[in-house]
């Protein structure tokens, strides 16, 4: 698969990666190389990834805890103390292994140890393949408000090996498959109509289209000041409804990707509603959906929580909302001020 040029970097696949990952390790001359981990990925990703690797220098590995609760800065203080105690230095490098959790982490912990050492991202979810890997955004949540605090960081380049899918659940599959979709509705319809029709799926081209999509956009709009602001397209909802689902005592966690399919669909809804997005599209798009992740139960009494996260996104100016939305497939308008009664009945309409 032909490796993808992003700013600074290059994605590389498959058996190619590896290849071009010993290349750059014995170019660099790194003093030591650490491996950042969660219990999952040392157990079922690092044997095959340790295989592939053939350097001189010593080798460390740092594991972390899973989950998004665990994507913090606390995670971060003990990571950089395990990285002072073992004598990393400036000439040090960083590989995360793994999901969206280590992959933000890890960029966000290599971009700051001593004004930052270099790291390289091995994503082992679809999520992380197709997003959380590439476009050079690091940062870690600030209690359960989203990527709070970060900052962007390129990595040396980014190995995306599809065999690592092997080890995760579907579950996992479907919440990587959110941010295709979004791919598809705001930028190339095909892969929305591919996901759509079901048949014959071919994973590997789906993950490279998608990077390719990412990448085209960042290399336009590295620092979300315009047309990388697509890319926020059902996050905004979304991310409120995964932080309030998140610190809820009562409510079972959502993936990201459930969270922000929630989302699509109601920005979908809030676009039709607003700029004539057509409503036969919202009711496909609501549709798939539901096929694909069910119906998540979101009470009335959840709404002022969710509303409350709302006003802590990130993408906020003066404490006023903003939203990406669709005129039509593959066409947004972005900085859209939408009326708190609306984005109620958006939640609304998931819900009927």
């Amino acid at each position: 698969m032909k490796s993808i040029k992003a700013a600074t970097y290059f994605v590389h696949f498959e058996e190619n990666g590896y290849t071009e990952l010993n290349t750059l390790i014995a170019s660099k001359a790194y003093s030591s190389i650490f491996i950042l981990v969660d219990e999952f990925t040392h157990t079922h990703c690092y044997p095959k990834f340790i295989s592939k690797l053939a350097v001189d220098c010593p080798i460390e590995l740092i594991e972390i805890e899973s989950g998004e609760i665990h994507k913090n800065l606390e995670t971060c203080t003990g990571v950089w103390n395990v990285l002072t105690e073992l004598n990393a230095d400036r000439k040090s490098l960083l590989i995360t292994l793994g999901g969206g959790v280590i992959t933000d982490l890890g960029g966000f912990v290599a971009a700051t140890f001593k004004r930052g050492i270099d790291f390289v991202n091995i994503p082992t979810t679809l999520l992380s393949m197709v997003d959380a890997s590439v476009g050079g955004k690091t940062g870690v949540d600030l209690g359960v408000l989203k990527n709070q605090i970060g900052l962007f960081a390129n990595p040396e380049m980014v190995l995306v090996d599809a065999a690592y899918l092997e080890t995760v659940t579907p579950r996992e599959i479907r919440s990587g498959t959110a941010e295709i979709i979004k791919y598809g509705l705001t930028y190339d319809v095909s892969l929305y109509e591919k996901i759509k029709n079901t048949q014959n799926l071919d994973i590997t081209e789906l993950i490279h289209r998608s990077i390719e999509i990412k990448n085209e956009v960042v290399l336009q709009d590295p620092k979300e000041q315009s047309l990388r602001k697509i890319l926020n397209f059902g996050h905004t909802i979304g991310h409120a409804i995964e932080s309030y689902f998140l610190e809820s005592k009562i409510k079972e966690n959502l993936t990201h990707g459930e969270a922000i399919a929630i989302g699509m669909v109601a920005e979908c809804y809030v676009s039709s509603e607003s700029l004539g997005f057509p409503k036969n599209e919202l009711k496909n798009i609501k549709q798939l959906v539901l096929n694909i992740y069910g119906k998540t139960k979101i009470l009335e009494n959840d709404f002022n929580g969710i509303l409350e996260y709302l006003k802590h996104d990130k993408k906020n100016v003066g404490g006023q909302v903003n939203f990406v939305l669709l005129t039509a497939l593959e066409h947004t308008k972005i900085d859209c001020k939408v009326a708190t009664e609306m984005i109620i009945k958006s939640i609304q309409f998931y819900n009927s």
